[in-house]
C-alpha cells in the first residue's frame, strides 16, 4: 500500500514549500494542504480527520487511543500493552460461536485463576498439592474456553478484504491500531473498528498474557534493553515514564481479565479516540459511516492527564551494569515536553550533536578519534506528552571503554554550552528537519501517523506544519541558552555497561 511521494497531491505542494525556510511559504502550503483535509467530531467526542488522495484506490486507517503505559499505576504495569493485544480477539459478534457458553467458560477460568493466585500469594506456606491441582484445572479451563470462540476472526476478515499491514503499537503516551485496505472496503473498517471498541470480548486472555510474558523475557535478555530500563528507573523517581511499557513480570503474572476490562472502560471511550483516514476516501461518505457506526459508542468518562510531576533532579544519577556484552554509554538529560517552546530547540541541538555522520559526536568519536563504532543522540525519550529526556549514546570501539566515550561526549556538550554553533550547522539541521518530515509523509500511513501524533499531543494537526516554522526560528543563542540550562551534570542520568570476561572481571 506504499504510495510514492510524487503521487500524493497534497505532499507535492508541501515539498515545494519545504524546500525553503520561508514562513510565508509554509503558511501558503498549509492553506493548500487544508483543502484536502476534512475534520469533524461526533457528539460523543470521537474526532475524525480525513485526508483525500485519489491517485490510487487504497487508503490507510489509524485509530489513535490517547492512552499509554504512562496512564498505568503500580500493580497493573503492562496493562495498556496487554489490552492492545486483546483488542484483536473479537467481539460479541466477531468471532462468537456460542457467546453464552463462552462467557460461562471464561468466568470459570477467572474463578480458578483467582484461587490459584491466592494460593501463590501464600508463598512458602502454599500447599504444593493444591497448587498443582489448581494449575492443571487452570490449563484445562483455558483450553475449554478457547474452543468456544474464534480469536482471529477480525484478522481473517481484514485479510479477505485485501487489507495489509494490520498491526498495533503501545507507547508510553498512546496506543495505535492501523492497517491499509482497498478504498471500496471502507465500510468494513467502520463495522469492525466500531464493534471492536463497543463490545470487545477478551478471548484467550490468559493465553495472550503468556505471550506478553514471553515478550517481557525477551526484553530482559537484551543487555542494552536491560540498561535502558535501569536508566529510566533511575532517571524517574516519581513519573510513570520510568516504568517499562511491557510491565513488570509480577504485575503481568497476576493481571486479571476484569482489570483489563476496567482499563478499557476507563480509557477507551469515544472521547479519547481519534481516527485518521488517509487516501481514496470521500469525506461526505466517511461522515455518513461515522454517524452510522460510531455514534453508538459511549463518550466514556473524562480522561485526565497524569498528575504526578517528576521533581527537579538535584544530583547526577549513575547506573553501572556489569555484563558479558560490548560496552555502551547512555547519558540522559531531563528536558521539556512537546508543547514547551524550547522543545524545538532540543530537536536542533540533538541534530547538531548527534544526527548522522556529519554530526559532532560521530565526527569526533567515530571518524577522528576512532574510539567508538557509533555515537548519536535522540530526543523525546521515553515519550513526548510529558517532560522527557534528550539522550546521547555511544558504542565504544574495541579496546575502549564506556568511560572513554563518556569523556569525549562530555567535551562536546561542554563545547556547545560555551560556544555558539555555526550558521552552517544551524542551516544543515533545519534542512534535515524538513527532509525528515517529508520522508515521514511518503505514504498514506505515514501521513496518518504524523497527523494523529500532532493532533492529539499538541491539540491541532496543523502544528505538523508549524513545527517547521518554529525550527526555522531557532538561533545559535537559543541552543547555547538551553544547553546551559539543561545539559548540566546534576540534571543527567548516566548508564553504562562494563564488559566482564568469563572470570567476572573487566
Amino acid at each position: 500500500m506504499k504510495t510514492r511521494l510524487t503521487q500524493l497531491i497534497p505532499l507535492a505542494v508541501m515539498v515545494l514549500a519545504l524546500s525553503g525556510p520561508s514562513g510565508s511559504a509554509m503558511s501558503q502550503d498549509l492553506a493548500a494542504f487544508e483543502q484536502n483535509v476534512t475534520e469533524f467530531t461526533l457528539d460523543n467526542g470521537l474526532t475524525f480527520i480525513v485526508v483525500e488522495n485519489h491517485d490510487a484506490p487504497v487508503l490507510s486507517v489509524l485509530t489513535y487511543a490517547d492512552v499509554g503505559s504512562a496512564d498505568e499505576v503500580k500493580g497493573i504495569t503492562g496493562i495498556a500493552h496487554l489490552f492492545e493485544h486483546m483488542a484483536f480477539k473479537g467481539t460479541t459478534t466477531i468471532g462468537a460461536m456460542d457467546l453464552e457458553a463462552e462467557y460461562a467458560a471464561m468466568e470459570k477460568v477467572d474463578e480458578i485463576f483467582d484461587d490459584l493466585r491466592n494460593e501463590r500469594h501464600k508463598g512458602h506456606l502454599a500447599d504444593p498439592e493444591r497448587l498443582a491441582s489448581l494449575e492443571q484445572a487452570f490449563d484445562d479451563a483455558k483450553t475449554a474456553a478457547r474452543e468456544l470462540g474464534r480469536s482471529n476472526a477480525m484478522d481473517e476478515a481484514i485479510d479477505r478484504a485485501g487489507g495489509t499491514g494490520l498491526n498495533a503499537s503501545t507507547s508510553r503516551d498512546a496506543t495505535r491500531y492501523y492497517y491499509s485496505l482497498p478504498s471500496n472496503k471502507l465500510e468494513l473498517f467502520f463495522a469492525l473498528e466500531s464493534n471492536r471498541f463497543l463490545e470487545p470480548v477478551l478471548r484467550e486472555f490468559f493465553i495472550e498474557r503468556d505471550v506478553v510474558k514471553e515478550e517481557r523475557r525477551m526484553s530482559e535478555s537484551s543487555p542494552v534493553g536491560r540498561l535502558v530500563e535501569e536508566m529510566l528507573s533511575a532517571a524517574y523517581k516519581a513519573h510513570p515514564y520510568g516504568e517499562p511499557i511491557v510491565g513488570h513480570m509480577s504485575d503481568i503474572d497476576s493481571m486479571t481479565r476484569a482489570e483489563a476490562m476496567d482499563f478499557f472502560r476507563r480509557y477507551y471511550g469515544a472521547g479519547n479516540l481519534t481516527i485518521i483516514i488517509s487516501g481514496d476516501a470521500d469525506p461526505a461518505h466517511v461522515k455518513e459511516l461515522a454517524h452510522e457506526y460510531f455514534d453508538r459508542l459511549p463518550a466514556g468518562p473524562p480522561v485526565e492527564p497524569v498528575e504526578t510531576t517528576e521533581p527537579p533532579q538535584i544530583a547526577e544519577r549513575r547506573v553501572t551494569m556489569e555484563d558479558r556484552s560490548q560496552p555502551v554509554i547512555l547519558m540522559g538529560y531531563h528536558k521539556v515536553d512537546i508543547n514547551h517552546e524550547d522543545d524545538v530547540v532540543f530537536n536542533v541541538l540533538s541534530d547538531i550533536l548527534g544526527s548522522g555522520r556529519t554530526s559532532r559526536l560521530y565526527t569526533k568519536l567515530v571518524k577522528d578519534q576512532k574510539i567508538a563504532v557509533n555515537a548519536s543522540s535522540f530526543t523525546d525519550f521515553p515519550g513526548s506528552k510529558y517532560p522527557n529526556m534528550i539522550v546521547f549514546f555511544a558504542f565504544p570501539s574495541k579496546d575502549y571503554t564506556a568511560a572513554d566515550t563518556e569523556q569525549a561526549i562530555e567535551e562536546e556538550i561542554e563545547r556547545i554550552r560555551n560556544e555558539e554553533v555555526t550558521e552552517e550547522e544551524l542551516s544543515r539541521a533545519k534542512v534535515r528537519a524538513r527532509v525528515n518530515l517529508i520522508r515521514g509523509l511518503e505514504s498514506n500511513m505515514g501521513l496518518a501517523t504524523q497527523l494523529a501524533y500532532f493532533h492529539v499531543l499538541t491539540g491541532d494537526w496543523r502544528n505538523l506544519f508549524h513545527s517547521i516554522d518554529a525550527i526555522n526560528e531557532v538561533t545559535a543563542e537559543d541552543i547555547k541558552r538551553v544547553a546551559n540550562e539543561y545539559l548540566v551534570s546534576k540534571n543527567r542520568t548516566v548508564a553504562s555497561i562494563v564488559t566482564m570476561d568469563d572470570g567476572g572481571t573487566e
